[in-house]
C-alpha cells in the first residue's frame, strides 16, 4: 500500500524524498540537543537554522563555483576524450593485445600512416564507445542514450538547479513544519487505532515506522560518508594541482557516494580525465591510486564504524538490484534499491519473535 501510494505520488516524489530527508536530519539532531536544551520548540529552532545556515553557505559559496567549472568541463570534454584516445592508441601500438581485449582500438591500416593521422580518421571516440558500452542496459542505444543524458543533464546543471530551487525550499518548510509538531502528529496517528480503521494501523503502523527508520538510519549514514569523502577527495585534488576543479569534482564525489558500487567508478571518470589533460598519465595514476585510498578507508574504516554490522549486503547481491533498481527506476532505483531491499529481506520478510 506504501509503495502504491508513493507510485501514485510519482510527480511529486522528489518533494517527498527531499521533506522526509529534510525531516530526518532535524528530528535526530534534535534528539541529540535533549539534554542540553529541555524546551522542545527551542531545540527545533536552533536546529533548523543551524541547518539552513549551513545550506545558505553552501548556496552561497559553492554553487556559483559548481556551476562555472561544471561549464568549463563540458566545454572541454570532447578534448579529455582525445587525450585519452591519444593515449590509448599509443599503447595499442606498443602492445597489440590491447587492441584484441579492447575492440574500440581496432583501427584499419590499407597503408602506412602516422599514429597521428591514424586518429585523425577514426570515426567515433574509441573512449566514448567504451562509456556507451558500460553505461548501456539493455538495449542497442542504451549507451549512447545514456551518456548523451548524462551529459545533458550537466551542460544544464544551472537551470536543473534553478528548476529545483522551489521543490528545495518547499521541503525545507515541510520539514520544519513536521519536526515542529512532531509529537502531535504522531499522537494524531495513534489514534487512528480507536477508530474503524484499526485494522489497517495494527496491520502496517510498525512496517511504515520500521521501513522509515531503515531509510532514514541508512541515508543518514550514507551523508557523513558522502562528506567525508568529498573533503578527503578536495583535499587530494588540491594536492595533484588541479585544485581549479575542486568544487564540481568533489559535488561530484559527494552526489554519486550515495550510489554504492558503481557511484565510486562514475565519479572517478571526471577525475581521471581532468588529470591526465592537465598533467599526463602520472597524475592521472596518481589521481586513481587516491581514489583507491579513499575508497579503501571508506570500506575499511567509515563504513564499520558508521554502519557497523548495519546494511552490510555482498557486493554482488547489490550489482544486481543496481542493474534491476536502475533499469526498472532510473536514478531513484540507484538511489533506494539498496536501503529499500534492506528492509524488505532484512526485516519485511523475516518472521518475527512472539516472545
Amino acid at each position: 500500500m506504501l509503495f502504491g501510494l508513493i507510485w501514485l505520488l510519482r510527480s511529486f516524489f522528489l518533494l517527498l524524498f527531499l521533506s522526509f530527508v529534510f525531516s530526518i536530519i532535524q528530528a535526530n539532531g534534535v534528539a541529540r540537543l535533549e539534554k542540553y536544551i529541555n524546551n522542545r520548540h527551542l531545540r527545533v529552532t536552533v536546529v533548523a537554522i543551524l541547518f539552513l545556515t549551513i545550506l545558505s553557505m553552501a548556496g552561497v559559496f559553492l554553487i556559483p563555483k559548481v556551476k562555472v567549472q561544471t561549464t568549463l568541463f563540458m566545454n572541454q570534454f570532447t578534448s579529455y576524450l582525445d587525450r585519452v584516445d591519444e593515449e590509448l592508441l599509443k599503447l595499442s601500438v606498443k602492445y597489440p593485445l590491447l587492441s584484441r581485449i579492447l575492440p574500440e582500438l581496432m583501427i584499419e591500416e590499407p597503408e602506412k600512416e602516422t599514429l597521428a593521422e591514424e586518429q585523425k580518421e577514426l570515426k567515433h571516440s574509441p573512449t566514448r564507445a567504451m562509456l556507451e558500452r558500460l553505461l548501456k542496459v539493455g538495449d542497442e542505444s542504451g549507451g549512447s542514450q545514456n551518456i548523451n543524458h548524462l551529459l545533458g543533464t550537466l551542460g544544464n546543471i544551472g537551470g536543473k538547479i534553478a528548476t529545483a530551487t522551489s521543490t528545495f525550499l518547499l521541503s525545507l518548510l515541510f520539514s520544519f513544519l513536521i519536526v515542529l509538531d512532531l509529537p502531535q502528529l504522531a499522537a494524531s496517528v495513534r489514534e487512528l487505532e480507536n477508530t474503524k480503521l484499526r485494522f489497517v494501523y495494527l496491520s502496517v503502523a510498525d512496517d511504515i515506522h520500521e521501513f522509515s527508520n531503515v531509510l532514514g538510519r541508512a541515508l543518514e549514514a550514507q551523508l557523513v560518508v558522502a562528506i567525508i569523502n568529498s573533503f578527503l577527495t578536495a583535499i587530494g585534488i588540491s594536492l595533484l594541482g588541479i585544485g581549479q576543479h575542486v568544487a564540481f569534482l568533489s559535488v561530484i564525489v559527494f552526489f554519486f557516494s550515495f550510489i554504492p558500487v558503481i557511484g565510486v567508478f562514475i565519479s572517478s571518470i571526471p577525475i581521471c580525465l581532468i588529470a591526465l589533460q592537465a598533467s599526463g598519465v602520472s597524475t592521472m595514476l596518481l589521481a586513481v591510486l587516491l581514489i583507491t585510498v579513499i575508497h579503501l578507508i571508506e570500506g575499511y574504516i567509515l563504513n564499520p564504524r558508521i554502519y557497523g554490522s548495519y546494511m552490510r549486503i555482498n557486493p554482488v547481491i547489490v550489482l544486481i538490484i543496481l542493474t534491476v533498481g536502475g533499469k526498472l527506476f532510473g536514478f531513484w532505483g540507484l538511489l533506494l534499491g539498496v536501503p529499500v531491499c534492506t528492509y524488505l529481506f532484512g526485516h519485511a520478510i523475516r518472521i518475527r519473535d512472539q516472545g
